[in-house]
């Protein structure tokens, strides 16, 4: 199969341009660039289906240039109901310097990162208006679907030239970098086209792109940070478990997508996989592969089989297993509660709120859809203090088969 029917046959093509595209993704050997702007410290799971993209264009030949937009990031690309909230220009810069690091790693170090604030920084306004304004015309901007979206309740001078922005970094690569070609998600469509544009206009010269849907979750949400269930690269702010539980929980509708788009395995090994899942679905064989093949990639060997090894502890209650560390990861993001003194199970329960009354928490537990610590309870006056707990603080309860609670002994 040829490197763009692979991609067409992953999903990951939705617009082109380029009369040639086909045969330049064929042969391999353009650079192209993929961009962000550093609007957190960290990279999402969002960024990563397409970043992902670029690893894979990369792998197969061609030479990878990452630009972190330390320029556009002090505007803000427009959204399509709302300004975006300026950022603090220092902060900026240190998002810069967190997502530089963090793609390099991505990347294994072979490839290289530029930072649009370096040859954005000196130009004054005059320049900018006359050597690039100069190209595109006003009407052509009005027509790009994000800043038509926002007409009817207003959009800013500083968000309107937004796409100014982007499409004199396209032009710039391509003349210091050789860059003919960019790679994104598919809302960077329009941006993409005035840089097209440009460097058609004022340097007589053919560039191409290709976008990526964008890949939505089970409810039909894109993933980021704005959409309240951004999972970050940064393993400190959402631990590989965390990670490896989401794509384990993927629906079946969705698991032979994510597989196409999250993973490097081949053709023939999704079809494989899926073969295996579809024989017996509720061992979820192909939601296994894809957590595992995610992990792997993002943090490494290491960190998939600690995160495999987490889950295989709550699913069978062997909690004492964990090390204090796997412990914290496996409660990262669960409902916690703080205790300073011996409670009887029920008081415990009823005082945290993860039970509303006593009559509940009594039945609850004489019912046995309480656990602490991986252990089913049934005593109504069993005692919740260090003598229970592990590592002389956590009390790990579980009501029902999957709600989880940390309580902590002070």
């Amino acid at each position: 199969m040829k490197f763009y029917d692979e991609l067409k046959w992953r999903g990951l093509i939705k617009d082109e341009a380029g009369e040639d595209l086909e045969k330049v993704i064929n042969e391999c050997n353009a650079t192209f660039y993929w961009g962000t702007d550093p609007t957190a410290d960290s990279l999402h799971i969002g960024h990563f289906s397409s970043l992902v993209t670029a690893k894979r264009l990369a792998k197969a030949g061609f030479k990878p240039v990452l630009l972190i937009g330390g320029a556009t990031g002090m505007i803000g690309d427009p959204r399509p109901t709302a300004e975006r909230e300026i950022i603090d220009k220092e902060v900026v810069l240190s998002n810069v310097e967190s997502i530089k690091k963090q793609v390099t790693n991505i990347f294994n170090g072979n490839v290289e990162v530029v930072n649009n604030y370096d040859w954005t920084k000196d130009i004054n306004v005059l320049d900018f208006l006359r050597d690039t304004g100069k190209y595109i015309n006003v009407n052509y901007m009005l027509a790009k679907d994000i800043i038509n979206r926002r007409l009817e309740t207003g959009i800013t001078f500083a968000e309107f030239t937004y796409t100014l922005l982007q499409g004199y970094d396209f032009m710039h690569l391509y003349q210091t970098k050789g860059v003919t070609m960019q790679v994104a998600g598919s809302d960077q469509w329009g941006n993409i086209t005035t840089g097209i544009e440009l460097i058609n206009k004022k340097l007589g010269k053919t560039a191409y792109a290709f976008t990526m849907p964008l890949i939505l979750d089970s409810t039909g949400k894109k993933f980021g940070k704005s959409e309240g269930n951004a999972l970050w690269l940064d393993k400190e702010k959402t631990s590989p478990y965390q990670i490896y539980q989401y794509f384990i929980n993927s629906t079946d509708d969705k698991v032979e997508e994510y597989l196409k788009v999250f993973t490097f395995l081949s053709k023939e090994e999704i079809e494989e996989v899926m073969r295996i899942h579809n024989e017996k679905p509720e061992l979820r064989h192909a939601q296994k592969v894809l957590a595992s093949e995610v992990i792997k990639d993002l943090h490494g060997e290491e960190e998939c089989e600690k995160a495999i090894k987490i889950t295989e502890a709550l699913f069978s209650g062997n909690i004492k297993d964990l090390s204090e560390d796997e412990l914290k990861d496996s409660m990262s993001g669960v409902d916690t509660y703080e205790i300073d003194e011996e409670k009887n199970i029920v008081d415990m329960l009823v005082d945290t709120g993860i039970l509303s009354s006593k009559r509940e928490a009594r039945e609850f537990v004489t019912n046995g859809s309480i656990s602490v610590n991986g252990e089913k309870v049934t005593d109504l006056e069993m005692l919740v203090n260090k003598d229970a707990s592990l590592y002389n603080k956590y009390i790990v309860v579980r009501r029902g088969k999957k709600k989880y609670y940390l309580v902590i002994i002070k």
